[in-house]
């Protein structure tokens, strides 16, 4: 799994004009991508990492603060750029098996005592944020 993890201050995600998921406070905003090999172990220990992770204010993470996290699929992280100008995604892993994994995901989250937004999976999101800091970091299982 990849995750890229964005420090926020609030943030958003929209499908077809429509609010499916906010967070009013600070926060963070994860896009999530999955690859072949992922487990769900590895969303267990990808959540874990993120909830403790201290890049909060105060060098606190984001269950001390009480924020939340708005957690938005995105194959294209997994994008392969090599060879040409047109990206590959063949690392990325299907729908059937993407979706429970990330699903699996934003449970964990939330078993780590961290209130979870999501997007919509595999639809055409719109997302806005405000990065606070900033302050982003890349995360491979």
């Amino acid at each position: 799994m990849r995750a890229v993890v964005q420090r926020v201050s609030r943030a958003e995600v929209r499908v077809e004009d429509e609010v499916v998921g906010r967070l009013d406070r600070p926060g963070l905003v994860v896009l999530l991508g999955v690859t072949h090999e992922d487990s769900p172990d590895d969303a267990d220990r990808l959540a874990a990492k993120i909830v403790r992770l201290r890049i909060m204010a105060g060098e606190q993470s984001v269950d001390e603060i009480g924020g939340g996290v708005l957690a938005i699929s995105q194959f294209t992280l997994y994008a392969d750029t090599r060879k040409g100008r047109r990206p590959s995604w063949g690392a990325a892993a299907p729908g059937p098996v993407a979706e429970p994994l990330y699903e699996r995901f934003c449970a964990a989250v939330e078993a780590g005592g961290v209130p979870v937004e999501r997007g919509v999976f595999g639809a055409d999101m719109a997302v806005e944020l405000v990065n606070d800091g900033p302050v982003t970091i890349v995360l491979d299982s």
